[in-house]
């Protein structure tokens, strides 16, 4: 067992545009692999912080256009899954245009899987009288199962050994000190694979510097003299930047964390950034960013990995919390504490209303809330377990607050789909509907 390794596996990885519709995309290829002809129809089935995380964001090599129904149909022409969450890289015009007559001549269905609060995405297609169907779950790459004719041809067998997430069961049961233990022993694989992560995403910070958002209005607050050139402006300015590219569908990866690539762009850049600015040795910080990784998974694990509340902005703004104060305190339990309560009393109210440009300011939010609760916890203040939700140990903070998102804000998702679906069908764009095939029996998909 190699919690750390395992981690890496499954949430870490290079991805290009929001992870969610590429993650349609890639079941669509998937299905479109084993269908073996073109395809003629597409339907396609997702849960409700997908749905979110497809309505406003800009697919790569899509020539702006947005959505999950898009990307799925892209990934749909180009039946080849091989490139997993990179695969839109190989996407030319050919088959945006291929993929665009599919939604055009209202090839594509499209539904939302009401009261499916875990990541599930059906992409099912048609063509040559033949049909295929791919479903994800537990990973925006896990494959759950893939039908052929009605026949299911692959099932994910389950328990460890077989299930890519089985750790999601096992941390919540582990004392989180251990849990961090675990993941500051990265072996020189692990630490070649976190500087890629690094390196990736530093690349692309430098691309989003040519993108206008919420990073170039920050260096035009600088010049105006409204901001001063210290390391919190110079951390949010680099995360801020990487998630303007991202937003905006540049066609280049980023490392994701928890498996998605605003969270990684935030839980990578800040504590890599601090740890120099510092002067945190080399080692240190990798071993700190290994720790963002971890915690960041710990958090989902009680928050759901498309969560309510915003994942950018808590539970990665916690990972990078705790991987500055590693560097400068270690395993520091009490200091650990301080920094994940302070994040949490400043930023549990921060709900996820889906992916979109608008991302990079709760980043920019996460990001100096990160460094606040960091370096405040570093010099023993942290805010008060009478305060709130807040407990008195970090795992106890964090499991009130995945309460706070899985049981107290049941109806924040609907709610927002809602409103999302409103404004869709006002601009004209597909508007999803419930799918109403096995919710009527009182089951959600």
């Amino acid at each position: 067992m190699n919690i750390l390794k395992d981690i890496l596996q499954n949430e870490v990885f290079p991805a290009i545009g929001c992870t969610e519709p590429a993650a349609c995309a890639y079941a669509a290829a998937v299905a479109a692999e084993r269908l073996g002809t073109p395809v003629e129809q597409l339907d396609l089935k997702v849960d409700a912080g997908t749905y979110k995380n497809g309505a406003a964001v800009i697919v790569p090599r899509s020539e702006g256009a947005k959505g999950n129904v898009i990307a799925a149909a892209m990934g749909a022409v180009l039946a080849d899954s091989s490139g997993r969450l990179e695969l839109l890289r190989n996407a030319r015009s050919g088959v945006l245009a291929r993929a665009r007559a599919l939604v055009d001549r209202e090839a594509c269905a499209y539904a939302y899987l009401p009261g499916e609060t875990n990541f599930r995405i059906e992409a099912a297609v048609t063509g040559a009288g033949r049909s295929a169907r791919c479903v994800l779950s537990e990973g925006h790459t896990g494959i759950e199962s893939i039908e052929l004719d009605d026949e299911v041809v692959f099932r994910r067998k389950r328990g460890i050994g077989f299930d890519p997430a089985w750790y999601r069961k096992v941390l919540p049961t582990m004392a989180l000190a251990d849990v961090l233990a675990a993941a500051v022993t990265p072996d020189e694989d692990d630490r070649r694979f976190l500087d890629e992560g690094v390196r990736m995403n530093l690349a692309m910070a430098d691309r989003g510097d040519q993108v206008p958002g919420a990073a170039s209005q920050l260096r035009r607050m600088h010049e105006a003299g409204l901001l001063g050139d210290d390391l919190f402006f110079r951390v949010k300015t680099r995360v801020a930047a990487a998630v303007d590219a991202r937003m905006a569908g540049l066609p280049h990866p980023v490392m994701t964390s928890g498996g998605s690539g605003n969270q990684g762009a935030l839980a990578i850049l800040v504590p890599y950034i601090a740890g120099q600015e510092r002067r945190v040795p080399s080692g240190r910080v990798q071993e700190s960013i290994a720790l963002a990784h971890v915690l960041n998974a710990y958090v989902k694990c009680f928050m759901g990995e498309l969560s309510v509340v915003c994942g950018c902005a808590l539970a990665a703004a916690i990972a990078g919390a705790g991987a500055i104060v590693y560097q400068h305190a270690g395993i520091d339990m009490p200091k650990l504490t301080h920094a994940v309560n302070n994040v949490i009393g400043d930023l549990s109210g921060l709900i996820c209303d889906g992916a979109k440009p608008g991302c990079t300011m709760k980043t920019v939010s996460g990001a100096d809330a990160a460094l606040r609760a960091a370096f405040m916890a570093i010099e023993g203040f942290g805010l008060s377990n009478d305060d709130g939700m807040l407990g008195p140990t970090a795992a106890e903070s964090i499991r009130n607050l995945g309460r706070i998102s899985i049981e107290g804000m049941l109806n924040v998702d609907p709610t927002v789909i809602d409103i999302l679906s409103r404004k869709a069908a006002g601009h004209g764009d597909m508007r999803p509907e419930p799918d109403r095939s096995e919710a009527d029996e009182g089951d959600s998909a």
